[in-house]
């Protein structure tokens, strides 16, 4: 229909036949070395069969990306090509002038009043459809002015505009406003409070349920990773982590606080009378492009009622993608070589949301072979991998990790995933495994790589037991990236550059940068988070020094030997490339060898 649409526009704007306008598009792209002859023959050919736009050919038939598509219309056409990147420069109040459904279904949007003119700018697929420039034009009752933009980014911008975090915030305001109204006087003690309504009845009332719904949706388009609901003594805080980060979100009114608490337990299906005792749960909620996310939520007493924890697990945006996770090139080989041996133990180490699990279940799906046998056991299981037999580890009957590993090894695995090392016995059970032609991956809470060895044997594991069956040791932290939207040069001092350990060789034409702060990042200066990595791989040497006895300090010499300059190194390098600060390193990556220096210069 699109494509009918658009011929029927050119031939009334140029009284030319279509297959002339598309022939000199054509061209174009193949006079701009875009398209060969042959290509541009065969993408003709599918358009005079099937129909559509001769850019929608290109891209279904994957000779051009949409990009390359839509930068030569915009030359061809003589109109201004404006890349939607940036979500900042949107004005949301203007795009929410046309209905959503109208954006979509015309794959436009609309940008921003232009500011000598008052016209609206409007950002356009297909910028020859009168039909949709004629519809908004009614719709929004101003004169527009047209620019193209690729279909992806406008996707983009219409999910930014009309389904932002914003709208939920200021939902989220309206409605305590407006329950606030009921709110119990400030003198009144929290217990008498709880005492005196009936939270499990609220708790299904539509205020409250309106007020939960939009927490976990301001919160999952926020890209935070959890949600804190902490009770104070006349009041409660509710918290979002994002890029590690805790943020304040919009507390419920008083009168809800109960409730919120109550509905969030029912959601889990814990036990809603109990509130002396941890409890954990789980449940689901959808994201605005319909699909599953996993809310896992704990529950602890503290003085002042239930704080609850919420864990946003959003499998969609986590990809599991080995050749993603973050690797440095030669760190990635490394690793992929270890995950090809046929036996051993690879641990990945590093502290709670160091994105552990990440980069085993990324190692599982590289794995994943209908030939092997992959079992998992886990507590709790995060992420559901198709495929994979994944165990959940339940204490009150005596399922733990070590009776799970001993009924799995008479289960005939090939590759065995262990949750975390908790406990003498279960790295007992797991070298048997490795030893008996089993792969086992784990994770462990260390500091970095070489002082997992060192833990391990001061758990009493035999060092030649260890020195046989251990592989690899992958230590990861989380650092924040710098905001492409407010990203902008800066000078770091030499003695930080010292402490990063980045020789005069290296900072001699690199260009530091920091973000200075924008509404896309939330003043921070950061978006996102990336890994950097210590890779520790036990050669023939490491293992006969461990097996003499070797301690931490000289496994760690011997793997700086070997090229591997440890977590800060990583960040260092990350700091070079311009993907974060060397604040964030610093903070994240500030070795025991650094700091001993330090100490001893002053």
């Amino acid at each position: 229909m699109d494509g009918e649409i658009q011929m029927k526009t050119v031939q009334d704007i140029s009284n030319t036949p279509t297959i002339k306008t598309e022939l000199l598009f054509g061209e174009l792209l193949a006079s701009k070395g875009l398209l060969t002859r042959e290509e541009l023959n065969s993408a003709l050919t599918e358009q005079n069969e099937h129909g559509g736009r001769l850019g929608e050919v290109l891209h279904r038939l994957k000779l051009l990306d949409e990009e390359d598509v839509t930068c030569a219309l915009a030359e061809h056409l003589s109109m201004e090509y404006i890349r939607l990147d940036d979500a900042t420069s949107i004005d949301t109040n203007i795009a929410r002038l046309v209905p959503e459904a109208i954006a979509k279904r015309f794959c436009l949007v609309a940008l921003r009043e232009n500011p000598e003119d008052k016209n609206v700018i409007v950002a356009m697929a297909d910028p020859l459809n009168v039909i949709a420039i004629d519809t908004i034009t009614l719709k929004m009752k101003r004169q527009i002015e047209i620019v193209i933009s690729s279909p992806r980014e406008i996707r983009q911008a219409i999910e930014a505009a009309y389904h932002g975090c914003d709208i939920e915030e200021q939902s989220l305001r309206d409605l305590v406003k407006l329950e606030a109204k009921d709110e119990l006087p400030k003198d009144s003690s929290n217990q008498d409070f709880l005492q005196s309504m009936d939270s499990q009845a609220a708790a299904t009332q539509a205020p409250v349920v309106r007020f939960v719904s939009l927490m976990l949706s301001h919160a999952a388009k926020s890209r935070a990773s959890d949600i804190h609901v902490e009770p104070q003594e006349y009041s409660m805080m509710i918290r979002m982590r994002i890029d590690g980060t805790l943020r304040e979100m919009v507390p419920p009114a008083r009168n809800m606080q109960a409730a919120v608490v109550t509905r969030l337990k029912i959601l889990a299906d814990m036990n809603i009378a109990e509130h002396r005792l941890p409890q954990d749960g789980r449940f689901k909620i959808k994201n605005s492009h319909g699909k599953d996310i996993d809310i896992r939520v704990s529950a602890i007493p503290t003085i002042y009622g239930e704080k609850i924890v919420m864990r946003i697990l959003d499998a969609s945006s986590a990809g599991h993608d080995l050749n993603k996770v973050g690797f440095e090139p030669e760190f990635l080989e490394e690793f992929k070589d270890a995950l090809s041996q046929p036996h051993g133990i690879i641990v990945v180490t590093g502290p709670t949301g160091s994105g552990k699990s990440t980069t085993l279940y990324s190692a599982l799906n590289y794995l994943k072979d209908p030939a092997k046998n992959i079992t998992t056991v886990e507590d709790p299981v995060e992420y559901r991998l198709a495929g994979i037999n994944q165990i959940q580890v339940k204490p009150e009957i005596n399922l733990d990790f070590a009776s799970c590993l001993r009924a799995i090894l008479r289960q005939d695995p090939d590759i065995v995933l262990i949750g975390e090392i908790r406990d003498k016995e279960t790295v007992e059970i797991a070298i048997k495994a490795s030893l008996t032609g089993h792969l086992v991956l784990s994770t462990f809470h260390t500091n970095d790589a070489p002082s997992a060895i060192s833990r391990f044997v001061y758990m009493g594991i035999d060092p030649c037991l260890l020195a046989s069956s251990l592989n690899m040791v992958v230590a990861q932290r989380l650092v924040r990236k710098i905001c492409e939207h407010c990203k902008e040069p800066v000078t770091i001092s030499p003695e930080i550059l010292k402490r990063l350990k980045i020789s005069p060789e290296q900072r001699k034409d690199a260009v530091f940068y920091k973000g200075s702060g924008c509404k896309a990042c939330g003043q921070t200066g950061y978006h996102g988070r990336l890994p950097i990595f210590e890779v520790l791989t036990l050669d023939n040497e490491m293992r006969q020094e461990l097996i003499e006895g070797a301690g931490e300090a000289r496994i760690r010499q011997l793997s700086q030997q070997n090229g591997n300059g440890g977590l800060l190194q990583s960040g260092a390098n990350k700091v070079l490339q311009g993907l974060t600060t060397a604040e964030e390193i610093l903070k994240t990556a500030f070795t025991e060898s650094t700091r001993k220096k330090r100490i001893s210069k002053s």
